[in-house]
């Protein structure tokens, strides 16, 4: 099935994407940092995971407004990966063996936004952006490879 329709929206659908998870990682950083809101996990997060907040606050606020979206979305992919094998795969916190499916190690979210960031890297930040009115993305499609 085809939806011509839809593609006049793709630029702003981008924006769209990318503001809500940048949202959704800055939530992470507030509950980790601040504990907005409180979070039984995080109520006293070692070091690892208060640099994790940190990047995830500072970045994803990035990501909102989006400014330097590629950059931003690309650090932001790699400390998810990150976080899914030392958080959730090899459970640095917990002794036992390795559990790779995300099912059953809770790490289906991180991987989501492991790759929904690496998508933003390549895609940049859409029409609507901190990044679209410096000129740093193409009118046509919000990304580096618009159609000449």
């Amino acid at each position: 099935m085809n939806f011509p329709y839809l593609s006049r929206y793709q630029p702003v659908l981008l924006s769209v994407f990318r503001f809500v998870t940048g949202l959704l990682l800055f939530q992470y950083g507030m509950t980790k940092l601040f504990h907005i809101p409180q979070v039984a996990v995080f109520a006293n997060p070692p070091p690892l995971i208060w640099t994790a907040g940190l990047i995830e606050l500072v970045l994803g606020a990035t990501l909102m407004i989006g400014l330097f979206t590629r950059l931003s979305a690309f650090i932001l992919s790699g400390e998810m990966a990150f976080a899914y094998f030392l958080g959730h795969v090899f459970h640095i916190s917990k002794e036992g063996p390795a559990v790779f499916l995300p099912l059953l190690n809770g790490g289906t979210a991180a991987i989501l936004f492991c790759f929904a960031c690496l998508y933003l890297a390549a895609a940049g930040g859409g029409a609507i952006s901190v990044d679209a009115l410096m000129g740093k993305e193409s009118e046509a499609t919000g990304g580096a490879f618009a159609r000449r």
